[in-house]
């Protein structure tokens, strides 16, 4: 319980001089140095006001975000499938907001050159990640990472989904998933899979399709979406994460999208976050069936 008066003799140091709300002598320090009583409603007047200075701060702070241009690094070299959609999104967002998002290619180690530049920067929102099914994947591919992915970075937002399908050559003896099913069972050893390379999604997608094989309802698809350091504040994320959202739900943007083949995929920063963790989950299975690693 608080007294009437309470003092601030042990809260201040003796250097420092207080202003009486009431301006009168009763309640001031005087010459000597003597302890000044403060009403108890007056302290608690400060107390609120001092409590309520970092909400202010960070509304503030949600409020003038981005004050400066943004970074928006991709992993991959311009042009790609990771590329185009974040120059179309970054173009979008610079005239929004007022300032730009800047695409920077950090190209190189399947994505994790570019991916631990945005870990190693400061949590300020003005460096985001583009990440991509990779990032999941390389979590489990890699056992020797400079960083944690799921630690290290935050989501802020899912972007964009596509659909990874399977074709074969017209000589191949099957027109459904069944008949190839059927038909690399009588033909064992004798059916290859083609891929971007050991460790990416189209491989693992195939080392899936095995690993599931005659199971219904196979599903592989690459995910995009956007991240940003581990500390970044909150009202920040939720800013940039009503910023995508708008950003896919613009006609021209959506559009462009869908004749890109892209699917859009909106939603909050808890939902892209959890969509992450379970795709890690899940192509960590992968890699371990496989028997896949980079090391």
């Amino acid at each position: 319980m608080l007294s009437a008066g309470i003092s601030l003799r042990r809260l201040i140091s003796p250097s420092v001089r207080i202003a009486c709300p009431l301006d009168c002598a009763r309640h001031c320090e005087d010459q000597r140095g003597n302890a000044i009583k403060l009403p108890r409603r007056y302290f608690l007047h400060l107390a609120v006001g001092a409590a309520a200075l970092p909400a202010v701060s960070r509304i503030a702070r949600a409020q003038t975000y981005p004050s400066r241009p943004v970074r928006w690094i991709v992993p991959y070299p311009p042009g790609g499938a990771t590329d185009i959609p974040a120059r179309l999104i970054g173009q979008y967002l610079s005239e929004r907001l007022g300032q730009q998002f800047v695409i920077e290619n950090r190209t190189g180690a399947g994505a994790n050159i570019g991916t631990e530049a945005v870990v190693r920067s400061p949590p300020d929102g003005y460096t985001l990640l583009f990440i991509s099914t990779a990032n999941m994947i390389n979590a489990t591919y890699y056992t020797k990472l400079p960083f944690n992915f799921m630690r290290d970075i935050a989501p802020v937002a899912g972007l964009l989904r596509v659909p990874i399908v399977l074709v074969v050559n017209p000589s191949v003896p099957a027109k459904t998933v069944a008949e190839f099913i059927a038909c690399a069972k009588a033909n064992p050893g004798k059916i290859g899979a083609a891929s971007a390379g050991i460790g990416t999604s189209l491989h693992l997608s195939a080392e899936l399709f095995k690993m599931l094989t005659g199971v219904e309802g196979f599903e592989a698809a690459s995910v995009f979406g956007v991240g940003v350091p581990t500390g970044t504040p909150a009202e920040i994320i939720e800013k940039l994460n009503g910023e995508f959202n708008a950003a896919l739900a613009n006609p021209r943007i959506r559009t462009r999208l869908t004749e890109l083949t892209f699917v859009p995929m909106p939603g909050t920063a808890a939902e892209f976050g959890a969509q992450m963790a379970a795709t890690t989950e899940k192509w960590g299975r992968v890699v371990k069936f496989s028997g896949a690693t980079a090391d």
